[in-house]
């Protein structure tokens, strides 16, 4: 359903069309993170390598984790497990831009949710990806995220938009 969502005009790069449109309803939170592009992320023609926007996932996400979530990445309770990730490519970046990761999640459930990423250099979209994490326990069998855990998760999450009429 993700996938669908960002491969047919609903994307990760809209974020306004998951918004709860409900007057008075409450608008989820944004996680941003900046990141500088130099010569290492580069090849020869001075593009950005692709694979740095999969790193940029990861950096965005334990940022976040650690900052919003929980400063000890629930170490004691469990791991947090990537099952799936995805990038898609929108527009070339070169060295020396600073590029605005933005973090949202998706698709909340008592042991899984998405993260869904947006890369933007002055404030055009470059990127979009997606990560599903599952929380398990140390023998990797799923478990369920703590309650206060899954509340402050669900203060960045962003809603299906109502079908049209």
């Amino acid at each position: 359903m993700l996938l669908e969502l960002i491969r047919h005009g609903i994307d990760a790069s809209r974020p306004q069309a998951f918004l709860n449109a409900s007057p008075g309803a409450p608008q989820p939170k944004t996680f941003h993170h900046t990141i500088d592009i130099y010569l290492k992320d580069s090849n020869a023609y001075a593009n950005t390598y692709f694979s740095r926007y999969f790193e940029w996932q990861g950096v965005c996400r334990e940022r976040w984790f650690y900052q919003c979530i929980a400063p000890d990445l629930l170490r004691s309770q469990g791991v947090f497990i990537t099952k799936r990730a995805h990038q898609e490519y929108v527009h070339e970046t070169f060295p020396f831009q600073t590029v605005d990761c933005q973090l949202n999640t998706f698709q909340v459930s008592r042991c899984s949710f998405y993260l869904i990423f947006r890369f933007q250099v002055d404030d055009a979209l470059v990127s979009t990806g997606y990560q599903q994490i599952v929380f398990a326990r140390e023998d990797k069998r799923i478990q369920r995220l703590p309650e206060e855990v899954l509340a402050r998760i669900r203060e960045y999450e962003i809603l299906e938009a109502a079908p049209q009429s």
